[in-house]
């Protein structure tokens, strides 16, 4: 309970800044109020609480949710999935060598500090793989919520410039926000969302609390067992506890310090966002497929976030997961393989 109420202010900053956010009318504001306003809060010296037990909840609602986006008419879309698939994958591997040539050539870090603050997403288990390793764990984290940051913030002039997407946040009503699904379908949400977690961690996927219940939910709408969905108050607060999730990654964090290594982050990122611009390009040239839900799935990281924003503006969320989902997977298995490539060649 100690823990909970420590994070009560952070929470309420967070509602506080997408509000604002919400009633400037700006594009997703309950993910990005959120996130600007613990991340300037962070900045400034003050040491705001993190979501712990919050941000698990919350994964494994958003993964019920991107399940939810699998609808029996997708297959005729699912063979384009595959040329987009093969892409996503080989410009993974160009964003991974050039995370590596910058980190280790340019950046000056070791060889176990390019590699895991290089990976172009899974977070939280690239994190967990650098602690068994000599990486310089700051580095690593520092580079991560640097690239969220900047991919979060470029997303909507980016999504402005390619148009056809509409960015404003339009108002509710009162009846919307209090909508609540039936007790059936409130039944099945709840059973993806408990069995999915089983079977993520049965499957060891990475991130299973938000991939577990995705997989499931979206065998359940796939089959067109239910057509249930995630009121829009819990859709709300997970963006929020998101976005939090992200600024308060900078608790702490002084510029002064950190400047070198914020710079060379921010380089990083910007080259490896203009890497996934040109394979979104590339694939919408090649299949015709949506280049706003080509470019958030090649986005270089924030599986959930990414995720989130597609679920949140309509931008074929179920594309969107997919393309995470294969690439975190891939990136996981091949890290110890890489890794000991890269030490053998640098020996």
């Amino acid at each position: 309970m100690i823990t909970k109420g420590r994070f009560l202010p952070t929470l309420v900053l967070g509602i506080g800044g997408g509000a604002l956010a919400y009633w400037l009318h700006t594009p997703l504001p309950w993910l990005l109020g959120a996130m600007l306003a613990t991340t300037l809060v962070s900045l400034t010296g003050v040491r705001l609480r993190p979501p712990s037990s919050s941000r698990k909840a919350v994964l494994v609602v958003i993964g019920v949710m991107l399940g939810s986006a699998f609808t029996p008419d997708l297959s005729g879309d699912l063979p384009l999935w595959g040329a987009s698939l093969v892409i996503m994958l080989l410009a993974t591997a160009v964003m991974m060598a050039f995370s590596v040539w910058f980190s280790r050539r340019v950046a000056g870090y070791s060889l176990d500090t390019a590699m895991y603050s290089g990976v172009p997403g899974g977070v939280s288990a690239v994190t967990l793989m650098a602690m068994d390793s000599n990486a310089d764990l700051r580095v690593v984290g520092l580079t991560h919520a640097i690239r969220i940051l900047i991919l979060l913030i470029a997303i909507p002039p980016l999504l402005q410039l390619i148009g056809h997407v509409s960015l404003q946040s339009g108002g509710i009503s009162l009846a919307q926000w209090l909508w609540l699904p039936t007790l059936e379908d409130a039944a099945w949400l709840t059973a993806a969302a408990v069995a999915g977690v089983w079977l993520g961690n049965w499957l060891r996927l990475p991130n299973a609390l938000l991939f577990g219940p995705a997989l499931l939910s979206a065998a359940l709408h796939l089959t067109g067992v239910t057509e249930a969905a995630i009121p829009p108050t819990i859709i709300t607060l997970a963006q929020v506890i998101i976005g939090v999730s992200v600024g308060v990654r900078f608790a702490g964090t002084s510029l002064i310090d950190v400047g070198y290594n914020l710079m060379m982050a921010v380089v990083q990122t910007i080259a490896l966002l203009l890497i996934a611009i040109l394979a979104a390009w590339i694939v919408h040239a090649l299949t015709g497929y949506s280049l706003a839900a080509a470019l958030l799935a090649y986005m270089p990281g924030g599986a959930p976030e990414l995720s989130l924003v597609a679920l949140s503006l309509g931008i074929d969320p179920a594309f969107v997961t997919s393309h995470h989902l294969l690439r975190i997977t891939v990136l996981i298995l091949l890290m110890p393989v890489l890794l000991s490539r890269f030490k053998r060649l640098s020996a």
